[in-house]
């Protein structure tokens, strides 16, 4: 056991700062004041721990749970997702694992509309253009360019009818659109009013709508579950959207498709291999592109800081995390 951990009070570890501040009573809170941390510093900071609040981005594996030392009782990440954790040796080591859902819907869910409008309307394009000398010298634009597509009355397909995908598909009712869900089961939820949303195969789905949101956690099985052959199923004037997890597409089969006009367009806040951007996206005007910002609203920030405070203080009283996975 880590000296450190002989002081008498439990350390809670913040590895990056976070907005406000983590409140466990009784404990020795060392926050972060650090946007980003390196690994190193990292490895360096949790020394001693008892709880971790770990970002997405954070690799908690065997370097990690080692570096933090054999009196380590729990790890919460400071998102829904939770691919970088190794769940299972956090298991094989009594080291509980919790998340904070719930806080990231709305945030994530803006901001697909985000993303999708600013897609539909080519609004980058534009916003690229009025910057520019070249908009004063032609003076008003002419009636058919810059043309949007429209999206009333249009279909679209949930990937993953988790709440951030419930969400999503509940802002598209003031567009009057046809909601699909593709899931491993029913959601009753989706089916019911206001929604009334229609659940159908990956396949069907992708030949009907005409954009489709991913909102699936990354598992093996939804690796590159938006891939070439599905891309090749959607219609030419469909819109792609993800705000899940990059390797949820394809991106080199994204760039080719988007090159070639086989789709209208995509607005990705996430990628294959954060925070690389694939090259072959940066140049193009039909894409839409955010750092991975889904939650990146100081309301629901703060309101994670407050989750993984509470999961803090549950685990470390002998309970039950308060939002445990795994």
């Amino acid at each position: 056991m880590s000296e450190h951990a002989n002081q008498g009070k439990p350390i809670v570890v913040v590895t990056h700062q976070v907005p406000g501040e983590v409140v466990v009573p009784g404990a020795e809170v060392r926050q972060s004041r650090v946007e980003k941390q390196t690994r190193e510093e990292v490895l360096r900071s949790i020394a001693g721990a008892s709880f971790i609040v770990s970002m997405y981005f954070d690799r908690v594996d065997k370097e990690f749970l080692d570096a933090a030392g054999s009196q380590l009782r729990g790890v919460c990440n400071f998102a829904v997702g939770y691919d970088n954790i190794d769940v299972k040796l956090c298991k094989e080591r009594g080291v509980k694992v919790a998340n904070t859902p719930g806080a990231v819907t709305e945030g994530t869910a803006d901001l697909a509309w985000a993303l999708l409008l600013a897609c539909a309307r080519r609004l980058v394009e534009a916003d690229h253009f009025a910057r520019s000398e070249e908009y004063a010298r032609r003076g008003p634009l002419g009636i058919t360019e810059f043309l949007g597509m429209d999206l009333t009355g249009r279909t679209l397909l949930i990937v993953g009818a988790g709440r951030i995908g419930y969400a999503t598909a509940l802002r598209s009712i003031g567009w009057g659109m046809r909601v699909l869900y593709v899931a491993r089961s029913r959601h009753i939820d989706f089916e019911l009013a206001p929604l009334a949303a229609r659940r159908v195969s990956m396949e069907e789905g992708l030949r009907e709508a005409d954009v489709v949101s991913v909102h699936t956690p990354l598992t093996p099985e939804t690796r590159h579950i938006i891939d070439a052959k599905a891309i090749a199923m959607m219609k030419p004037t469909a819109i792609l959207i993800n705000t899940s997890r990059g390797p949820t597409v394809d991106e080199g089969a994204l760039v080719d498709a988007l090159r070639a006009k086989k789709i209208w367009g995509a607005g990705l806040d996430v990628f294959e291999n954060e925070p690389r951007v694939h090259p072959g996206l940066v140049g193009l005007g039909n894409v839409v592109l955010a750092p991975h910002i889904g939650s990146a609203e100081t309301k629901y920030r703060l309101l994670m800081t407050e989750m993984v405070s509470e999961n803090a203080r549950a685990v470390l009283a002998g309970r039950e995390p308060v939002n445990p996975v795994g």
